[in-house]
């Protein structure tokens, strides 16, 4: 077997597992097609190195890279975001004809009323501060002021709800990732 059809064998058998996972984690198919073709890009580019390492490692190389591209994907969203809110501007939406067959296959819906269920389960103070510090993207010391208390306070009510919601949607995840 070539080295073109030993990469096209990997895809087969890796890529939608790695769509998922990526999916799972930013809840937004577009970006998980992204994340995951630049996955393989980079694994199309280390070919040499992942050649000779057997099917667990190379899957297990290939997760890493996703999760790292994932990780520099919310440092850059962050930005992104900052700027498309100040500066006003509508980002149009792609339309692929099987976002909604990924979306089903990542279980997004259930996801999201998952989640919903748990923040509901979550205290109010804990609510307060995830919405501020992560959907408001609100450093912590203006978490803290906004809710009256001190910034480490501040800091163990995101950290205690993002622990809870972890622990409460793993094994839904685990599920749905050992299914792809």
């Amino acid at each position: 077997m070539d080295d073109a059809d030993a990469f096209s064998l990997l895809y087969e058998r890796e890529g939608q597992a790695v769509l998922v996972f990526l999916v799972r984690r930013t809840v937004d198919v577009e970006t998980a097609v992204d994340l995951t073709a630049e996955t393989f890009a980079i694994a199309l580019r280390s070919w040499a190195k992942l050649r000779p390492l057997g099917p667990e490692q190379r899957r297990a190389w290939l997760f890493t890279v996703a999760r790292r591209l994932y990780g520099r994907y919310l440092r850059r969203a962050r930005v992104e975001q900052r700027a498309v809110r100040r500066l006003g501007i509508q980002v149009p939406a792609v339309h692929h004809e099987d976002l909604a067959l990924i979306e089903e296959r990542a279980g997004l819906a259930e996801l999201r009323a998952r989640l919903g269920a748990e923040l509901e389960r979550l205290s109010a103070d804990q609510r307060q501060a995830l919405r501020l510090r992560i959907v408001e993207e609100r450093p912590y010391d203006e978490v803290a002021r906004q809710l009256g208390i001190t910034e480490a306070t501040a800091r163990a009510r995101v950290s205690r709800g993002l622990r809870s919601l972890t622990a409460a949607l793993e094994p839904l995840r685990s599920l749905r990732e050992e299914g792809s």
